[in-house]
C-alpha cells in the first residue's frame, strides 16, 4: 500500500485519466483536501514546496493554480503569510458566475431572467413562512422611500432603484438560504440596465412597480407562502415582459452614465 497523501494520489489519477494540465491538477488536488476536512475555511496551505512535491506539479504550475483558485474566491495570499483558504463565502465564489451573466444577451439574457424568476419565487415563499418582525418593518421603511422617490418633483430614479434592489434583497436573505440568496444576487446582475432605463423613461411603470412591491409585503405580512410566490411571479414576468422589449443599443445608449451603485449586488 501506497503511503503517499490521499489527496496528491486522487489528484495525479485524474491527470492521467483525464488528460488534466498541471494547474487542473492543483485545482482538483485543493478540493480534495477542501472536500475531505484537511482543509477549512481560514486554513494555511502547507509551504509551496512540500504542496507542489505532494501533488507532483513543478512549483511554477503550483502558483498557476494558486493564483486560478484565488480568482474564484476559493483563496487568498497574505503578504508575508502565506496563502490561505477564505470563508468560502457563496456570494464570493460566485462572482466569475455574476461575471459571465453580465455579458449575456439574446435568448441567454432571456435563460438568466428566468432562472432568476425561479429563484426568486421560491425565495419569497421561504421569506413569507420565516421573515421576522424587523425583516417586515425594514422592508416597510424601504417601500416607504420608494413611494418619496417616485413622487419627488422631480423623480428621484436612482433613489428609487436603489430601493428596488433593496426590497428584493431582504426577501432573498429573508428566505434563511445563503446559498439562494447568493445565487439570486449573481443572476440579477443583468437586469440593473434594463430596471433603470425602465426607471428613467417609464414613470407609470414605477408606480406599478410599486404596486406590485406593495402586495409581495401584504403577502408577506399574511405569512402566506403561495401568495408571496404567485405575486413575486407575476412581479417577475412583467418585469420581463418590459425588458426583453427594449432594445440592447437602447440600453447601451441611455444607461451607460445611469446606472446606480449597487456595491456589485443587485435584486430586482
Amino acid at each position: 500500500m501506497s503511503n503517499q497523501p490521499e489527496s496528491r494520489v486522487g489528484a495525479v489519477d485524474l491527470a492521467f485519466k483525464g488528460g488534466m494540465s498541471q494547474t487542473d491538477v492543483v485545482i482538483a488536488g485543493v478540493k480534495g483536501m477542501l472536500s475531505s476536512g484537511r482543509l477549512r475555511p481560514g486554513d494555511r496551505l502547507p509551504v509551496e514546496k512540500d504542496l507542489a512535491a505532494e501533488l507532483q506539479v513543478s512549483r511554477g504550475s503550483l502558483r498557476e493554480g494558486v493564483r486560478a483558485l484565488s480568482t474564484m474566491g476559493i483563496l487568498e495570499t497574505r503578504q508575508g503569510a502565506g496563502t490561505f483558504v477564505t470563508a468560502l463565502e457563496p456570494s464570493a465564489i460566485l462572482s466569475a458566475m455574476e461575471f459571465w451573466v453580465g455579458l449575456q444577451d439574446g435568448e441567454r439574457a432571456s435563460q438568466v431572467h428566468q432562472v432568476r424568476r425561479a429563484l426568486e419565487t421560491e425565495a419569497a415563499a421561504a421569506a413569507a413562512a420565516s421573515i421576522t418582525e424587523r425583516q417586515l418593518d425594514e422592508a416597510a421603511r424601504i417601500l416607504e422611500r420608494a413611494h418619496t422617490a417616485i413622487h419627488a418633483t422631480p423623480i428621484d430614479h436612482e433613489a428609487a432603484m436603489q430601493c428596488d434592489i433593496a426590497f428584493h434583497r431582504l426577501i432573498a436573505e429573508s428566505s434563511g438560504n445563503h446559498v439562494l440568496s447568493a445565487l439570486i444576487e449573481t443572476v440579477s446582475t443583468k437586469t440593473i440596465r434594463g430596471r433603470m432605463w425602465r426607471s428613467v423613461h417609464d414613470n407609470a411603470g414605477l408606480l406599478t412597480t410599486h404596486g406590485e412591491h406593495l402586495g409581495l409585503l401584504e403577502a408577506l405580512k399574511r405569512h402566506d407562502p403561495d401568495r408571496a410566490r404567485t405575486r413575486m411571479a407575476n412581479h417577475l414576468y412583467a418585469v420581463e415582459d418590459y425588458l426583453t422589449a427594449i432594445p440592447d443599443r437602447d440600453l447601451q445608449a441611455s444607461t451607460s452614465n445611469e446606472q446606480p451603485q449597487t456595491n456589485n449586488r443587485s435584486a430586482s
